[in-house]
């Protein structure tokens, strides 16, 4: 246990099933990533059988749940998002406080999830669509039912929206689920889910919180579990994937990124299309799945670009995300901020030119966990601040000369997630854009901040299968089911 106290929320049970709470009995830390030692407060560990309970109770509510029109889920859904969207300032709070993120991104990130709700719900007639295959000899209907119960696993950076991506498509194709928040940053995640589920009949949204290795299992190698969504780290998604094999349980896997942004010999340099770079790159302390993590740009406009991020990195401050004047907050782990110094200290080892912005905290933030912005100039390609995922705020940049280089280099890499190409003409875009190997290709953008959220989202390779959001994100929750009546044959 940690020495000091709570300062920011009171504790939080974390466990509401069966549309009822629950005490764990056992609670565990959720620190403060600004101040080592503090706390943002603690969360509920529940135990393996209330993950299990939890279950159940998804399991009882699907019958009825299912049942009812999807135009009818769809209304209650929007009535639940209308509670999550009147505690947005009091959740954002909690949230900046045990994830680290400035209030502002964290006020966005449940606003997001309201927003996803409503998009979700606008789907709804969908549901019940059928394709019917004349015959003769056999006339097929083509209907989708929904499979079951869904566990869905969030990870701590966005995790209002990312839930937004998977929990509402989920409700409305007719699924109940069972939620579980990050075990760092649990609490703000907890408290909207309960407050969204208490709008919902008892046991179609159910939320525990708890320690990976006491529940996780429970959520996911479970024969009543029928679906898990995933988002994190390519080595847990291999973990969750390999549970989920013991029932052949489908997944949706939504994992890391090395997303590269492309600029090419026209690409526009105005303020707009840099402050759209800066926010792709270091928004959420660099912490966002699908962040540019590598920038390649044609050797005549390089200089250009790095005097635009400079610009806007020297206007940098560091410090709590809870704090008026903080433009960038902490990292959320002491782990995590080891581990992009170490990458910065290699690079500049090794040669590269590192440039660092702001100032460190002091005082009682002296101790968080906060890295300077850098920019990595030309490092070898074969460093780690290059081929691995940072998820901080470093960003190596290189220089190129022909457009085939500049993809190979984009591609020569084990994820696929997102990827932007920056150049005046949109035809340009969709060519250069055709052949980056990314599931999510941005035009003179990159990030979460203009990503279009009626598409599907989700990545290639190791960055993870499956789709969110959009037709093919409600799709996945759907089992196609087919009637085939074969019609009277003419005697011959």
């Amino acid at each position: 246990m940690t020495k000091q106290a709570p300062t920011d929320t009171a504790t939080t049970t974390g466990l509401y099933y069966g549309g009822a709470d629950h005490d764990a009995g056992e609670t565990f830390d959720v620190p403060d990533p600004s101040r080592s030692g503090a706390l943002a407060g603690r969360a509920a560990a529940a135990t393996r059988e209330q993950a299990l309970d939890a279950v159940a109770a998804a399991r009882d509510a699907f019958p009825a749940w299912s049942a009812r029109p999807a135009a009818e889920r769809a209304a209650l859904l929007r009535e639940a998002a209308a509670a999550v969207l009147a505690s947005v300032e009091e959740d954002a709070a909690v949230l900046s406080a045990e994830n680290g993120k400035i209030v502002q991104e964290c006020a966005i990130d449940l606003y997001v999830f309201a927003h996803r709700v409503g998009l979700a719900c606008d789907l709804a007639a969908h549901v019940d669509e059928a394709t019917v295959l004349e015959g003769p000899p056999v006339e097929s209907t083509v209907r989708y039912q929904p499979l079951g119960v869904v566990s869905i696993i969030v990870p701590f950076n966005w995790p209002a929206a990312i839930l937004g991506a998977s929990l509402p498509y989920a409700l409305v194709a007719g699924n109940t689920t069972v939620v579980k928040p990050p075990p760092s940053a649990p609490l703000a995640t907890a408290r909207m889910v309960r407050r969204f589920a208490e709008k919902l009949p008892p046991g179609v949204v159910n939320v525990v919180t708890g320690r990976d290795a006491d529940i996780g299992e429970a959520l996911v190698d479970n024969p009543d579990v029928d679906k898990v969504c995933f988002t994190g780290s390519v080595g847990g998604g291999r973990r969750i994937m390999g549970m989920a094999a013991r029932n052949l349980t489908r997944v949706t896997l939504e994992l890391g990124g090395n997303d590269p942004a492309v600029f090419l010999p026209d690409a526009p340099m105005d303020d707009d299309s840099l402050d759209n770079i800066f926010h792709g790159v270091f928004d959420t302390t660099g912490q966002i799945c699908m962040n540019a993590k590598r920038i390649y740009v044609h050797r005549a406009r390089r200089d250009e670009l790095v005097a635009g991020l400079t610009a806007r990195l020297e206007k940098v401050v560091l410090g709590r995300g809870t704090d008026p004047g903080t433009t960038m907050g902490p990292l959320n782990s002491p782990d995590q901020a080891r581990y992009v110094v170490d990458l910065i200290e290699e690079a500049r080892a090794a040669g590269a030119e590192v440039r660092e912005f702001g100032e460190l905290p002091g005082g009682e933030l002296a101790s968080g966990n906060f890295v300077r912005p850098a920019l990595v100039l030309d490092p070898d390609p074969a460093l780690r601040i290059v081929t691995e995922e940072q998820f901080g705020p470093a960003i190596p940049i290189m220089a190129f000369d022909d457009v085939d280089e500049a993809v190979a280099a984009a591609n020569d890499t084990w994820a696929g997630l997102c990827a932007s190409v920056w150049t005046a003409d949109p035809a340009t875009a969709h060519a250069v854009g055709a052949r980056l190997r990314a599931g999510y290709v941005f035009h003179n953008t990159h990030g979460a901040a203009h990503l279009d959220q009626r598409a599907p989202f989700g990545g290639v390779k190791s960055s993870g299968f499956g789709r969110e959001m959009g037709l093919e994100g409600l799709r996945e929750f759907m089992d196609t089911h087919t009637v085939g009546i074969l019609q009277e044959q003419p005697r011959h």
